[in-house]
């Protein structure tokens, strides 16, 4: 199982990591890229889920997906 789809997500932006107790907030684009990941799908299904939910290109679909990647890394994530 990876951190990501171990991670509790609630749909108000909670998120809590039981492998290391900590917990974040995410917004609803954010809460979307978990999703799509925890599922073991990838980056660019991530970017499709984002166009297909949000009015915006794939280009800004792209960049908020790389983003939140970082995000993630940088709280031990991914």
């Amino acid at each position: 199982m990876s951190r990501l789809s171990a991670l509790a997500v609630n749909d108000e932006g909670f998120v809590f990591d039981p492998t290391t107790g900590d917990s974040f907030l995410a917004n609803r684009c954010g809460l979307l890229i978990l999703r799509v990941l925890g599922e073991g799908k990838d980056d660019k299904d991530a970017v499709r889920a984002l166009t297909d939910e949000y009015d915006v290109t794939s280009e800004e679909a792209e960049r908020d997906v790389a983003d939140f990647r970082e995000q993630l890394k940088a709280v031990g994530i991914a």
